[in-house]
């Protein structure tokens, strides 16, 4: 009675977090022109585009999508063979452990007459899919613990994700084998089914489950006589044959309950298998209740993501529809960290210790506040210091192994703190600060009146690339290739120094003119001027650096 009634409301708040979640695609609005939109145009709009497409030749290009990239998940085998294999093992073996096992009363019972759990081929199965969860998350572990990316960022959801999976597959593999050894389990199966009452038709089926099935028994010992051995096989044949296979067939729960054996009639008077039973319910309807609201929900909404994306076209789909695919990204995201990796600017990091620098933590922030939560003064200011520092090179949105369109997303985060009186952080450092901070003045000077400032090199460590600034010779290619340069008729007045100039400063520990260039704000990570570089220097990696240290020496002036 408990169980089911844990079961059906776990469902009804799945379900209902499920509703809510995706009644957000219709609801929220990215971009001017999404808001043009109400939920219920963009509502008949999915509507209609779901019919036209279910009913057209297109109906084929949809199904190519869920089989390859929904089922087989191809998208992720491109980018990372490990991470795929993770992910398969995972969402296929707990997405069939569910059906199969967790909703065995609503699914497998119904598909399978005189179904039972401890009845083959359920039980391998059973024991088989959860190994293929357990491989997942071994790999997971050994990606996110062993093999870190670059400028990994684990969140609690992170987290959450592993641990309520850990718990479900530790506490379902030790039920498992507790029950395999519980003599008071194997006593209310007799009491049940058996229907014995001589005490040596009694002794004789206990003595052949104690050598046959594991059974600890605190009233028969191993040797047993083959007769006794004979009567008992022909007694459980009669009684228990029909919904108990050997459980070597659930070869980890008994893998497991050999290893407990030694200690299994204390862990059966304190009735740990009981114990078991509840934590393992609970967790598997605490993670399913709580899942539309967990990075779990991923596993709708990216899916859902890809097929929408794929059938819509730019410029012929429906408006409403493309607002709501748009919505839609905030969700897909599946906090794979790749465009944090790719990311020219990530290396800010190092200095500014701001998670919204990074696009992966970012989009948090963006999601917080299109949901119409309030930030605080504080928050909206580390968002305003991360937005401000991406330079819309667009590697984010190349990286994103789903598809998201980052660099858009980021664009109308900009508008959004613009409106609310954010400007960008050079006019910050200028107005809010008071900090003088104008190339057009500096200019002015000579290098004769520019202190020279001897560490300034030993604080550009944010890279190892940050130090190949000692082998340009002014070839000027650099500067020549940059389409900012190109972009004006007079450059040096709109950016300060050249990229080329830049260099030089380094070299001779200008840091009050290398730091009070335009050129660090303007620059769009084309990475031109690196890739026609004939010494190798990383141009725009070292621009980068120095704008992280430009912020750093302005923050630390106004605190």
């Amino acid at each position: 009675m408990l169980y089911n009634i844990a079961l059906y409301l776990s469902l009804a708040v799945f379900a209902g977090g499920l509703i809510y979640k995706m009644s957000n695609w219709f609801r929220c609005n990215i971009g001017p022109d999404a808001a043009g939109f109400s939920a219920s145009t963009r509502i008949s709009a999915a509507a209609r585009g779901v019919i036209s497409t279910v009913f057209s030749a297109r109906i084929g290009t949809l199904l190519k999508l869920f089989v390859l990239d929904v089922i087989l998940q191809t998208w992720l085998l491109r980018k990372d063979f490990l991470r795929w294999l993770a992910h398969i093992c995972i969402y296929g073996g707990f997405m069939l452990l569910l059906l199969m096992h967790g909703l065995d009363a609503l699914i497998t019972s119904v598909l399978f007459d005189n179904y039972y759990s401890t009845l083959n081929p359920f039980m391998f199965l059973r024991d088989f899919f959860g190994v293929v969860v357990i491989v997942g998350l071994g790999i997971a572990l050994y990606r996110r613990f062993a093999s870190k990316p670059p400028r990994p960022k684990s969140t609690g959801v992170d987290h959450y994700a592993i641990i309520i999976l850990a718990v479900i597959m530790i506490s379902g593999v030790v039920l498992e084998a507790t029950k395999i050894v519980s003599h008071s389990r194997y006593q209310e199966m007799v009491d049940e089914y058996a229907g014995l009452e001589e005490p040596e038709e009694i002794g004789a089926l206990e003595a052949y489950w104690v050598d046959k099935f594991g059974v600890v028994s605190p009233n028969v010992k191993q040797p047993f006589e083959e007769a006794t051995l004979k009567e008992g096989k022909l007694l459980h044949e009669m009684s228990c044959a029909d919904c108990h296979s050997r459980p070597q067939w659930g070869f980890v729960g008994y893998g497991v309950a050999k290893v407990v054996q030694p200690v299994a009639l204390p862990l059966d008077r304190a009735n740990v298998s009981t114990l078991l039973w509840y934590l393992h319910f609970l967790a598997c309807f605490l993670g399913l209740a709580y899942l539309p609201f967990s990075k779990f929900f991923h596993i709708f909404s990216t899916p859902a993501y890809l097929l929408v994306n794929g059938m819509i076209e730019e410029g012929k789909s429906d408006p409403a529809n493309i607002a709501t695919r748009n919505a839609m990204e905030l969700d897909a995201c599946t906090h794979c960290g790749d465009c944090t990796v790719r990311c020219s600017v990530a290396v800010a990091f190092n200095e500014i210790p701001n998670p919204n620098i990074l696009p992966s933590e970012k989009l948090g922030a963006l999601r917080t506040i299109l949901s119409g939560r309030s930030l605080s003064e504080h928050a909206l200011l580390r968002v305003h210091e991360g937005s401000h520092i991406c330079t819309d090179c667009h590697r984010c949105t190349d990286a994103c192994p789903v598809g998201i369109n980052l660099e858009a997303l980021w664009l109308n985060l900009n508008d959004y703190l613009a409106e609310r009186g954010y400007p960008k952080p050079e006019a910050w450092a200028r107005e809010t600060i008071g900090v003088e901070y104008d190339p057009a003045k500096l200019m002015g000077k000579t290098l004769s009146l520019t202190p020279v400032d001897k560490q300034f090199a030993g604080e550009l460590t944010g890279s190892a690339q940050a130090s190949t600034f000692a082998v340009c010779f002014g070839c000027q290619n650099c500067t020549n290739v940059c389409p900012v340069v190109a972009h004006y008729e007079n450059p040096k007045e709109k950016v300060g120094l050249l990229p080329h100039e830049i260099m030089h400063s380094l070299a001779l520990k200008q840091k009050e003119l290398a730091l009070g260039s335009n050129m660090l704000w303007d620059c769009v990570t084309c990475y031109m001027c690196q890739e026609h570089c004939p010494q190798g220097v990383c141009v725009t990696d070292v621009l980068y650096e120095l704008k992280n240290l430009a912020l750093k020496h302005l923050k630390e002036k106004a605190a």
